[in-house]
């Protein structure tokens, strides 16, 4: 498996709910590497490059809106197979679906809030770490 980036985002109620050890615990005990992080707040610009394919859809206003909400912890991650990594420890995208001890499975409240945002390719790493890192 070859060494990959990708970008993960620790959402606001993640932040306000004080889960940024553990979530960063749980990926470098997984072997993946904190290559950037930031504490900041994502702008509406950010927002709407990142989850532009979602525009039109019910739910895109109120994304935008928690996701400018409140700081945020924006990280390039790297190893081995990163992106699958990442997401197989974030879980389900719904906490109600995803299992016990994966990210939202542990700290999900809701869809709306679901702690944690990562990449689904390295097509998209690449997209969002521009978006978010310049």
């Amino acid at each position: 498996m070859a060494i990959e980036k990708t970008y993960t985002m620790i959402k606001p109620d993640g932040v306000r709910n004080g889960h940024i050890g553990e979530i960063v615990n749980r990926f470098e005990r997984a072997g993946l590497k904190i290559e950037e992080m930031r504490l900041e707040m994502v702008t509406p610009e950010q927002a709407k490059a990142n989850y532009a394919e979602h525009e039109g859809k019910p739910f895109y206003d109120g994304l935008i809106t928690y996701v400018t909400s409140g700081p945020v912890v924006k990280m390039v991650v790297s190893g081995e197979g990163a992106v699958a990594k990442v997401r197989t420890l974030m879980g389900a995208t719904n906490p109600a679906d995803a299992a016990p001890g994966t990210i939202r499975g542990d700290f999900g409240l809701t869809m709306d809030e679901n702690v944690i945002h990562g990449s689904d390719s390295t097509e998209s790493a690449a997209r969002e770490i521009g978006v978010f890192f310049g």
